[in-house]
C-alpha cells in the first residue's frame, strides 16, 4: 500500500509544478547563499589561524561550501525536472533518473542539515584550540627574528586592538610569559640582572601588557608597566582602572565573535534545508503523479501521487535485498570444469 497517497488533477499538477519551479529556484540562491558563507566563514577562520591550534574548526566552512555548492547544482536539476514535468515530450527521459535524483537530493539535505547542526556544536573544539593557540601565540610573541613566528606579535597586537582584549583569559597572562625579547634589554642593568636570576628559567618576568592591551577610553595615559603595584604610579589603584587596559581575555572575544557567527550562519542553512526538504517531497509527488500519465490513452486523466510506494518496513527491506543482491552478482563464481576436459587431463 503507497504511503500517504494523494490524487493529482491536471490542474494540480501544473499548479505543483509551477510552486516548486520557484521553491527550486530559491533553493538554489539559498545554495549560493550557502556556499558564500562557507566560504566567508573560512576567511574569517584564516585571519587569526595563527592563535588556533588545529584545523577542526575548519570542518564547519569546508562542510558549507561543499553542501552549498551541491545544494545549488541538485536545484537547477530541480527547476528542469519541473518544467519537464509539464512536458509529455521530455517526460519520459525522467523515468529512470527522477528516483536516483530524489535520492541523492535527500542525501545533500541530510548533509545540508548537519552542516547547520554542526554550526552549533564546534563550540566546545573552537574553544580548545583558541585556548592552546592563543597561549603558544603570547608565548612566542617576542620571537620576532625566529621563522615561523615572526608575525606572531603583529597577529596578537591587532587581535587585541580589533577585540578590545587582552591576553589568553586576561591580562594577567603576560605576567606568566617573558614577552620581552632578550636583544631589548639591558643586562647591564641589575634591575634586569636580578630579574632574571630570580626566576627559575631564567626568564625576565614583569607585571606588565604589550600597548595593544590599552584602552583608548581611559582618561589617563595607558599604564603598562608595573599594573599590579597601586603604589607605583600616582593616584593610581590597580582594582578601581577599569578603563586603562581591556580586561577580557581574547579567548573569550574570539569565542564569543566565532560562536555568534556560526550560529547565525547554522540557522540561516538550517532553514534552507528545511526548504530543500519540502522541494523534495513536493518533487517526489510531482513525478510519481506525472510519469503515471506516461504512455496512457488519456495523459490528462487523473493519477496518483505518494511518498513511497509501500509502507516503511517494506521499502527497507526491497532495498537492502536489491543491495544484496547487486552485491552478490558482482562475486566472481568458479564454475567446474567440464567432464571433457577432465578426461583429456588423465
Amino acid at each position: 500500500m503507497a504511503l500517504l497517497g494523494v490524487k493529482f488533477t491536471l490542474q494540480k499538477r501544473v499548479q505543483l509544478a509551477q510552486t516548486l519551479w520557484a521553491l527550486s529556484w530559491f533553493c538554489f540562491l539559498a545554495g549560493v547563499s550557502t556556499f558564500g558563507l562557507g566560504v566567508y566563514l573560512k576567511c574569517e577562520l584564516r585571519r587569526y589561524s595563527e592563535v588556533m591550534d588545529n584545523a577542526d574548526v575548519h570542518l564547519v566552512p569546508d562542510a558549507l561550501i561543499v553542501a552549498g555548492a551541491l545544494s545549488a547544482l541538485s536545484n537547477l536539476a530541480g527547476v528542469k525536472l519541473c518544467r519537464d514535468c509539464l512536458d509529455p515530450e521530455r517526460l519520459p527521459r525522467w523515468q529512470s533518473l527522477a528516483g536516483p535524483y530524489l535520492f541523492l537530493s535527500s542525501l545533500l539535505a541530510c548533509l545540508l542539515l548537519a552542516s547547520s547542526l554542526l554550526s552549533y556544536l564546534m563550540r566546545g573544539s573552537l574553544d580548545a584550540s583558541l585556548r592552546a593557540g592563543l597561549r603558544d601565540s603570547i608565548r612566542f610573541y617576542k620571537d620576532t627574528d625566529t621563522p615561523g613566528r615572526c608575525f606572531r606579535k603583529r597577529t596578537v597586537d591587532l587581535l587585541q586592538m580589533e577585540f578590545q582584549c587582552c591576553g589568553n583569559s586576561g591580562y594577567r597572562d603576560w605576567f606568566e610569559v617573558q614577552w620581552v625579547s632578550n636583544r631589548y634589554l639591558d643586562f647591564n642593568s641589575k634591575e634586569v640582572r636580578d630579574r632574571v636570576r630570580s626566576n627559575v628559567d631564567g626568564r625576565y618576568l614583569i607585571d606588565g601588557v604589550p600597548f595593544s592591551c590599552c584602552s583608548p577610553d581611559s582618561p589617563r595615559p595607558c599604564i603598562q608597566l608595573h599594573i599590579a603595584n597601586s603604589s607605583a604610579h600616582f593616584n593610581y589603584d590597580v582594582d578601581g582602572e577599569e578603563q586603562n587596559i581591556w580586561k577580557r581575555g581574547c579567548r573569550e572575544a574570539l569565542l564569543g565573535h566565532y560562536t555568534c557567527t556560526m550560529a547565525s550562519i547554522g540557522t540561516a542553512v538550517l532553514l534552507g534545508s528545511v526548504a530543500q526538504l519540502g522541494v523534495l517531497i513536493g518533487l517526489r509527488y510531482l513525478s510519481v503523479s506525472s510519469l503515471a500519465a506516461v504512455g496512457q490513452p488519456e495523459p490528462e486523466a487523473d493519477t496518483e501521487g505518494y511518498l513511497l510506494e509501500r509502507g516503511p518496513l517494506e521499502t527497507v527491506r526491497a532495498a537492502i535485498k536489491a543491495v544484496t543482491s547487486a552485491f552478490s552478482s558482482g562475486q566472481v563464481q568458479t564454475e567446474p570444469a567440464p567432464a571433457e576436459e577432465k578426461a583429456a587431463d588423465k
